[in-house]
């Protein structure tokens, strides 16, 4: 049934995550439309290899190109019989904005709105965008809770995150275009990223080199297996947002609105300790790192905890898999794609 509808625009589509959306669209009968820069920020290898994964499927079809180029994303809109986008294409990594700035405003809000003109022009059913756990900031209640303010973001990306959803909510108000922000935290699995923790990790022990712990090890994320992160993304992509007929002026609440615009937290629900992570993928890779404790870093928070109630009821989502089951998965994937 799906492959005879039209298409789904998946930005990012050589990244990490986009990658994974397009190949379970593909599994399910979807066509897909990629887009990706292929940009230098890390290994191009690695995204060309998650790209020739893709490239034989015969309902998938690429194109290269800036989502800075406005032209560029104009022609595609205007070209392309787009029935819904997943937005997952930005400048990624909290450390890159400290010394590369204009990265993100080139990618994450020049980009971003000219997805938001291209969805608006064409009457998207509905845009599911990545935002990130960075938003809440110097947020300290735990969990964090879309019904939260988060107003003090500790880093560009973070600021960029936030201005995502307020320019898509605008987007949602004028034009009543649905769009769905999901705020992921720390995604980790197969065919991950070379700049996170898990990545940067596993290549240090098994070389012998020591791996730098920052807050001491005292640091906490909600690390997200990959699949999990799918799951969700596809089961909000098939609920587009709606508007909130309770919502009220009187007491805003952060997480919906009376435009057909939502937020979503979309985690693990737990908080593993990062010297936790790393004893459980010591013991995946047989081989023990040696630790050199660091302060925390600039822009970085110490600790991230997502409340995914309104996923749950809203779509139904269930994160199923614990990190004793997602790090070695992981592992074995990296042992065969680098050979080691």
């Amino acid at each position: 049934m799906a492959g005879t509808q039209l298409p789904i625009l998946v930005t990012g589509v050589a990244g990490f995550i986009g990658f994974h959306v397009a190949m379970r669209l593909l599994g399910r009968g979807d066509q897909v439309i990629g887009l990706d820069n292929i940009n230098d920020y890390y290994d191009v290898r690695l995204k060309q290899a998650r790209l020739a994964q893709l490239t034989p499927h015969e309902r998938f079809r690429f194109v290269k190109l800036d989502l800075s180029n406005r032209q560029g994303m104009q022609d595609l809109f205007a070209g392309e019989s787009i029935r819904r986008v997943v937005h997952l294409a930005a400048q990624a990594g909290v450390r890159y904005s400290l010394t590369n700035p204009h990265a993100y405003t080139e990618s994450n809000i020049e980009g971003f709105i000219n997805i938001l003109e291209g969805c608006r022009r064409r009457n998207i059913e509905h845009m599911v965008y990545a935002s990130s756990s960075s938003v809440y900031g110097g947020n300290t209640h735990m969990p964090f809770s879309i019904h939260d303010n988060v107003d003090h973001p500790v880093s560009l990306y973070a600021a960029t995150k936030k201005a995502n959803e307020l320019m898509a909510h605008c987007y949602a108000h004028l034009y009543r275009l649905p769009c769905t922000g999901l705020r992921f935290f720390t995604v980790y699995g197969p065919w991950g990223r070379p700049d996170m923790a898990l990545f940067i990790f596993t290549k240090a022990i098994l070389e012998g080199t020591p791996i730098e712990v920052f807050n001491q090890g005292k640091m906490k994320r909600d690390f997200t297996y990959v699949d999990d992160i799918v799951e969700g993304i596809i089961r909000t992509l098939d609920h587009p947002a709606t508007a909130d007929p309770t919502w009220s002026g009187d007491k805003p609440d952060p997480g919906t609105s009376s435009a057909p615009a939502r937020i979503y937290n979309i985690g693990n629900h737990q908080s593993v300790e990062l010297l936790h992570f790393i004893e459980v993928l010591e013991k995946a890779l047989g081989k023990k790192g040696e630790k050199r404790l660091m302060p925390l870093q600039p822009g970085d928070v110490p600790a991230t905890y997502a409340d995914i109630d309104d996923l749950t009821h809203d779509v139904g989502f269930k994160p199923t898999t614990s990190i004793e089951e997602g790090i070695p998965r992981f592992v074995k994937w990296y042992r065969e794609f680098y050979r080691v």
